[in-house]
């Protein structure tokens, strides 16, 4: 299915259109696949991940993108070079989540040890906080929206982009998502993310909007 007429015509008040933020995820690896976490490890996709990449693009077909963004991840990398996006620009702060002494560890395993464990309130022992992939989320969307504000607060040398792909991981998409929508990360617990999956972050007006999720 082609979205291509997803992006409706939302505009600033200066009536220039506003960005709309396109997320891939990678397709699957050894650990995803397994329910691994799986951070900074840097796995190849698994034969079905890469079948998934080609299979994504069906999804943006008939999307003119002024910008493609890609994690520096190999999964991230060769899903964006399967998906067509061979050349995407490389942004060093757009890896997933540091899960400390979690890293290639079974969430079931994790949990079984600790029943309560919810990554998104108890974070993750030796790694990331939360709050530093926020920033990092935060980065992301600061340079999509840059030169969408107002007159007075739009960065004159910017070029606001209509539509910008970025090809990233499970956790830094979702939390990227809960900010887009201004709210705290910790919501990106709300947002199921499989592999491979496209989604469309974008406008209702001029409110911060989900118009399309996990396809």
């Amino acid at each position: 299915m082609s979205l291509s007429g997803a992006a409706s015509a939302d505009l600033t008040s200066a009536g220039t259109p506003l960005p709309h933020l396109w997320l891939l995820r990678h397709g699957e690896t050894e650990w995803s696949r397994d329910g691994n976490y799986t951070g900074l490890t840097d796995l190849p996709l698994t034969s079905h991940g890469e079948q998934q990449a080609r299979d994504a693009v069906r999804h943006l077909e008939g999307i003119d993108f002024d910008l493609v963004l890609t994690s520096p991840l190999q999964r991230a990398r060769k899903t964006a070079e399967l998906a067509g996006y061979a050349h995407a620009e490389v942004i060093p702060y757009a890896h997933e989540w540091d899960y400390g002494d979690n890293e290639g560890r079974s969430s079931a395993l994790v949990r079984q040890e600790n029943p309560g464990y919810l990554i998104w309130k108890d974070g993750v022992p030796n790694g990331e906080t939360l709050g530093s992939v926020s920033a990092r989320a935060n980065r992301v969307i600061s340079r999509v929206q840059a030169g969408c504000g107002t007159p007075a607060d739009r960065d004159p040398a910017a070029q606001p982009a209509r539509n910008v792909l970025l090809v990233a991981h499970g956790h830094f998409l979702r939390v990227i998502a809960a900010r887009w929508l201004e709210l705290e990360p910790v919501e990106g617990r709300r947002f199921v993310l499989g592999t491979a999956a496209v989604c469309t972050l974008g406008w209702d007006k001029r409110t911060p909007a989900v118009v399309h999720w996990n396809l």
